[in-house]
């Protein structure tokens, strides 16, 4: 997303631009996919000002105004990533660690089956898929 596009979002829902908003976002977006600690450890780089707390609270409110989304890829914390980015799966291994995005047509039959047999909509950028990566799969 465009530095001008959040900003007029978080003015729009009547938000002020703080530094901190502005460090947290970047981080994440840098980062690709990072739990609150990673993005806490990004913006440490930048600014040894911010805590651990203010990275919480400005993920849980850059997620309701759908500038990020978190997605669950590991057992520890959510994992966030930028609405920036087109939407994706991800694809999890449990050994190595790797995650892959997949484009959400990959999955298209199997969210149509779901759609037509239980009238559920799927939401793709929450679905994280477990299992082992090609290298790990040998």
């Amino acid at each position: 997303m465009a530095s001008q596009d959040w900003q007029t979002t978080l003015r729009a829902k009547g938000y002020r631009l703080t530094p901190q908003r502005e460090l947290v976002l970047r981080a994440v977006e840098r980062l690709g996919h990072a739990t609150p600690d990673e993005v806490l450890g990004a913006v440490h780089e930048e600014s040894a000002a911010v805590n651990i707390s203010t990275v919480y609270r400005t993920l849980e409110l850059l997620e309701e105004l759908g500038l990020v989304r978190h997605a669950h890829i590991t057992d520890r914390a959510p994992t966030y990533h930028s609405t920036a980015t087109p939407d994706h799966v991800h694809l999890v291994c449990r050994s190595c660690g790797e995650v892959t995005e997949v484009a959400p047509e990959i999955i298209e039959p199997m969210t149509a089956k779901l759609l037509d047999t239980y009238g559920f909509v799927t939401d793709v950028g929450h679905l994280t898929i477990f299992g082992a990566c090609q290298n790990c799969a040998r």
